[in-house]
């Protein structure tokens, strides 16, 4: 098992740090909040990643300084893939409008067999596909033909709508084809290469006629109502849109004119040069014409579409691939060199992949049985973990034309979820992210996998269920390089002691990270390390010196174990300075007699503490100045903690008053936890706190 030793310098608030990370394992780093967690998986990730984003984590105490060392990680070597579960991470790629996970079918379903099977469908399909794509003049063929089939709207047999751009062009004559007596002035410009702009230019200048009797257009003299008459006539005559629609059909049918037999151009330039309204005959032909391009624009969209996914619901894929054949003997308007030109290759490849059907049908079903089997395998694991959480959701993955997407279903609505996020409470969200994350992974292999404090908001059934998703069984994180940063104790206390078993195919090892100055320590944390306070409390006072601090811990111990008698009592009048020690009950409140101290000293020293003196230690209390050494001599955040709340100074902040004199009791969070004595778990802030408040040397 490799060993990494990374080293971390000059990010955010973390001066150096230097942490152990096993490949190919579960590492644990569990610490308060505060010391810089998520800098340390920011550094780590963009060293990994090369993106550049390393500077963006440079102090801001070292910003504008040009003597200052850059932000550094050492020690990843050879890694050069990371996934990250962070916030940001739900925000961007889960819960998405249309699936619950963004590329849920690069993930889920697109694994490297599902790439060589599609790649084995696809080359018996090749030949097929081949005669159509890649080829430009084909690609402005059908471009061409949806414009035409376009410009006759919605129409049906034997009527064109006269919203429909065919009928605005041609419906009434072409008078750009047969202009009007009056408009012969205008030849020129009717039939110049865009008639349309100048019939538009042309009647937007009309209604200036009505303010002179000079052309608005060149400012000479109009003599005679008959030469302003003239000037409207164009107006009057034309529709520059529908000019428009007319140019435009014209060039398109221009285009298209060699894929036309020769009897259906000899037909369409009598339309298009008609003087009157188009006749039913004529109608008739163009509907006609319209339906045959229909076809042929389905015929051609189909095949070039020919792929896994258009035979993917298909019984019988024989009775697929025959209709694609095009018999232009049923499209006589379209039957014609040119379009020979395509159909013919296209349907030679049509045989012969006709002749490979068997072959075609096996693969693509083999397939088909391929991916059902990991869609029921994704969706088991999926909804399993669900279940076990308490969730009443289940997701299904679901084809879509083109591939497949994950939908999420409740259990008491039919249909799916379009929005999951509306739905979805935070919990919920984080929790069903995770397990989705672990599937992302999975189908990605990144190198080191990070999940920036992923649990802590939940409670503790949900909390197990969810590391036994993601480490227990092959189908999870279990054997890659994963860092798990926390600010909760209760991964650890799972996964290196309460439940071990469980978890052992992760290989888990666990850490705790302190940050005193900038400096970042790692402790590993082993499975005796993790412990009731109870047990904390006696082995601490086996093994310091220091007897007031062998009281505080042996103070604790009576407490945890509800023994709060005249021993108990003893401690607490201790830890108050009192001379004479009192005794309170939930009956009387009253001094100790002398044989009531004796008894509770004989106690404490039989029990626990061979050579405790009272009075000797009361002194030692209400001594200011050796108090004040103890504190300075421990380097444990909890004893200073405790020492402190011997001088009974009142902190001005009502949080910092109250984290240090009644709230901060670290052996009532779990059954189960670390020592204090070992593992810093003070935050730095609180210590620096109580130095500051400490009573003058006296």
């Amino acid at each position: 098992m490799t060993q990494l030793t990374v080293v971390i310098s000059n990010c955010n608030s973390v001066d150096r740090a230097e942490i152990s990370v096993l490949k190919g394992t579960l590492n644990i780093k569990y610490g308060p909040n505060g010391l810089g967690k998520s800098t340390l998986a920011k550094a780590i990730v963009s060293q990994i990643r090369g993106d550049g984003t390393l500077g963006d984590l440079m102090p801001f105490k070292s910003r504008g300084k040009g003597d200052t060392q850059s932000p550094t990680v050492q020690g990843i070597d050879g890694m050069t893939s990371a996934l990250v579960f962070d916030e940001d991470y739900v925000q961007q790629f889960v819960f998405q409008k249309d699936e619950v996970l963004k590329n849920s079918f690069d993930i889920f379903i697109k694994t490297p067999d599902y790439v060589a099977a599609i790649g084995a469908i696809d080359i018996l399909l090749a030949g097929v596909k081949q005669t159509l794509t890649n080829n430009a003049e084909i690609e402005q063929t059908i471009s061409d033909f949806k414009e035409l089939r376009d410009a006759f709207g919605k129409s049906k047999p034997g009527n064109i709508p006269k919203n429909s751009k065919i009928h605005k062009a041609f419906g009434t004559g072409n008078k750009t084809e047969n202009i009007p007596e009056a408009l012969k002035p205008f030849e020129t410009f009717i039939k110049s290469q865009e008639p349309s702009k100048w019939i538009g230019w042309q009647i937007k200048g009309n209604e200036y006629l009505k303010l002179g009797d000079n052309c608005p257009y060149c400012a000479t003299p109009l003599v005679g109502e008959g030469q302003k008459d003239t000037a409207l006539a164009v107006e009057k005559e034309f529709d520059a849109t529908a000019v428009g629609h007319l140019n435009t059909l014209k060039a398109v049918i221009e285009r298209l004119g060699k894929y036309f037999s020769e009897k259906c151009q000899e037909n369409l330039q009598k339309v298009m040069k008609t003087k009157i309204d188009l006749t039913a005959a004529e109608v008739g032909f163009l509907t006609g014409l319209k339906a045959e391009i229909d076809g042929m624009i389905t015929q051609l969209e189909g095949l070039r579409a020919i792929s896994f996914f258009s035979l993917r619901d298909v019984d019988l894929i024989s009775e697929k691939i025959t209709p694609l054949k095009i018999d232009l003997a049923l499209m006589d308007k379209l039957d014609s060199p040119a379009t020979r030109s395509i159909t013919d290759p296209v349907n030679a490849q049509l045989e012969d992949l006709l002749t490979k059907i068997g072959d075609l049908t096996g693969k693509v079903n083999k397939h088909k049985a391929k991916i059902k089997k990991a869609i029921e395998a994704n969706q088991v694991s999926i909804n399993t973990f669900l279940k076990s959480a308490g969730y009443k959701y289940v997701v299904e993955i679901v084809p879509e034309e083109q591939s497949y997407k994950i939908k999420l279903v409740h259990q008491d609505l039919a249909g799916h979820l379009e929005t999951a996020s509306k739905h979805l409470s935070y919990g919920e969200k984080n929790a069903f992210a995770l397990v989705l994350f672990m599937h992302q992974v999975l189908s990605e292999n990144p190198d080191l996998v990070v999940l920036d404090d992923p649990i802590s908001s939940f409670d503790k059934n949900k909390k197990f269920a969810i590391l036994h998703e993601l480490f227990q069984g092959k189908a999870s994180l279990r054997g890659r390089t994963t860092l798990l940063l926390t600010h909760d104790i209760e991964p650890a206390i799972d996964v290196i002691k309460s439940t071990k078993d469980v978890f052992q195919g992760a290989k888990p090892s666990a850490s705790f990270l302190s940050s005193r100055g900038g400096i970042v320590k790692e402790v590993p944390i082993a499975r005796e390390d993790i412990q009731t306070f109870a047990r904390v409390c006696r082995a601490n006072i086996a093994t310091l010196q220091d007897p007031i601090l062998q009281a505080i811990y042996l103070r604790r111990d009576y407490e945890l174990r509800d023994e709060v008698g005249v021993e108990y009592n003893l401690l607490a009048s201790l830890f108050k300075g009192r001379a004479v020690p009192t005794l309170q009950t939930t009956t009387e409140n009253r001094n100790m007699t002398p044989a009531e101290k004796q008894a509770a000293e004989d106690s404490i020293r039989k029990e626990h503490l061979p050579g405790f003196n009272y009075d000797a230690l009361v002194a030692v209390v209400n001594d200011v100045n050796a108090i004040r050494a103890k504190f300075a001599a421990t380097d444990v955040g909890y004893e200073k903690i405790q020492l402190f709340r011997i001088f009974n100074i009142e902190h001005d902040d009502d949080v910092i008053r109250k984290f240090i004199n009644e709230s901060y009791h670290i052996e009532n969070e779990y059954v189960m936890q670390l020592n204090p004595h070992k593992f810093e778990s003070i935050p730095e802030y609180v210590i620096d706190e109580c130095v500051r408040m400490l009573p003058p040397i006296q």
